[in-house]
């Protein structure tokens, strides 16, 4: 019998740690566990985007969480590897609870055999060129009428543009940039942007700042179509379909801004999406 659809994280955390979804945590260990540090600034950007993730592998799986500068120190890798999952996902640090979320639930349900997944193929490239099929990707979940407004919780520059070619009007939102590429101002307050949003997208990164429930509660209320763009805690934000998040891209480490290759990501839809 498949376990009852979480509301919220800690609710999602403690069906894990209960075995509803499979073997016990307890019994799966973290074989390597490291921290990155990483910035990009696409060609003719003015924006210089900076990345903290910490990831952890189990088995076949890469959980993977990004957090803001100073949340985890690098050395917290040094004695991760060995630790079962259990005591990570019980971490006092939301980032490694979260990462250690997403090693299981990708454990146990890769996305490469989810029969609900859509694989996507990002072609080789230069950056510029992988972020914009990522992006046309991810807005292609989006069926949205002309001039809708759309929340965007975490502001992606290929993705504001994406929205525009959809027809769609991006109410940006990010703690940490103050205008989009093309000049749009971005607000800090979540709040505003959901209260004039007829749809949601969301990145990741929602998942380990508290936000997360907050935005899918609020889609749940007003029947609002919510898209996840994950690639940190994108097996947590799946356990999500049905119960706030409409429809989701998932994109599992190594992500694309790490290859020039080909890589894939995975497209789920429910059925409202």
């Amino acid at each position: 019998m498949s376990p009852a659809p979480p509301r919220s994280v800690p609710e999602l955390q403690q069906a894990v740690l209960d075995g509803a979804f499979g073997p016990l945590p307890g019994r799966l260990a973290v074989t390597s566990a490291f921290w990155v540090h990483h910035t990009t600034r696409l060609a003719g950007s003015q924006v210089t985007y900076r990345n903290q993730y910490v990831l952890l592998r189990s088995g076949d799986s890469y959980g993977a969480c990004s957090f803001e500068a100073g949340d985890i120190a690098p050395d917290f890798c040094a004695n991760a590897s060995g630790h079962t999952l259990d005591t990570l996902i019980r971490h006092e640090s939301a980032p490694v609870r979260i990462a250690a979320l997403d090693a299981y639930l990708g454990r146990v349900r890769p996305h490469r055999d989810a029969e609900d997944a859509e694989a996507v193929t990002l072609p080789t490239g230069t950056p510029e060129v992988r972020a914009e099929a990522r992006d046309a990707a991810v807005a292609g979940l989006l069926d949205i009428a002309p001039r809708s407004k759309v929340a965007l919780i975490g502001v992606v520059n290929p993705l504001v543009a994406a929205i525009r070619e959809r027809g769609g009007v991006p109410l940006p939102c990010d703690f940490n940039l103050r205008t989009t590429n093309w000049g749009d101002p971005v607000t800090d307050d979540m709040d505003q942007v959901l209260a004039e949003a007829d749809a949601v997208v969301a990145t990741g990164m929602t998942l380990v700042n508290g936000s997360f429930d907050r935005i899918t509660e609020h889609c749940r209320k007003q029947d609002l179509p919510l898209v996840v763009y994950a690639q940190t805690g994108s097996a947590v934000a799946r356990a999500f379909l049905g119960t706030g998040v409409t429809a989701l891209s998932a994109e599992p480490f190594p992500f694309s801004q790490f290859s020039a290759d080909t890589t894939t990501l995975y497209r789920y839809r429910t059925e409202r999406a």
